[in-house]
């Protein structure tokens, strides 16, 4: 029988600086796997099937023919994680308020949605989003 095929995402975000981007993720309790970085990139293991790729703004550029944004001053995209509790998204978020992040906006609960937003060091917006699963089933 064959193993049922999981699709990933690796999101690749261009940084400022590494190794500041590797502490900070590092302190909100991920790893950074090995095999896949280097002195440029860094393989950012956010879960079995989400890994951030962070890269520095020269080897971003390697995969680009664009301008590469800066986050601090325009909106490309808005990254948002899954969380099993809403005590999990205070958890979170405050982590990496704590490791050098700041808020993106104001917690939004809505009841059966839960959610807090905060800004990465290089101004990449992250949202931490607990859904109630009754709410999901319909």
């Amino acid at each position: 029988m064959t193993a049922q095929y999981q699709q990933m995402i690796f999101v690749n975000l261009a940084v400022n600086d590494l190794d500041a981007s590797k502490k900070f993720f590092t302190e909100l309790g991920y790893t950074i796997n090995a095999q896949f970085s280097d002195e440029n990139t860094a393989s950012v293991v956010i879960s079995d099937t989400i890994v951030a790729m962070v890269h520095t703004k020269p080897r971003y550029a390697e995969f680009t023919k664009k301008e590469i944004a800066d986050p601090k001053q325009t909106s490309q995209v808005m990254l948002a994680l899954s969380a099993e509790s809403r005590e999990k998204v205070d958890e979170l978020a405050d982590k990496a308020l704590a490791a050098g992040g700041s808020p993106a906006g104001e917690p939004q609960d809505h009841g059966f949605m839960y959610g807090r937003s905060f800004d990465d060091p290089d101004g990449h917006t992250w949202e931490v989003v607990w859904m109630d699963p009754a709410a999901v089933e319909g």
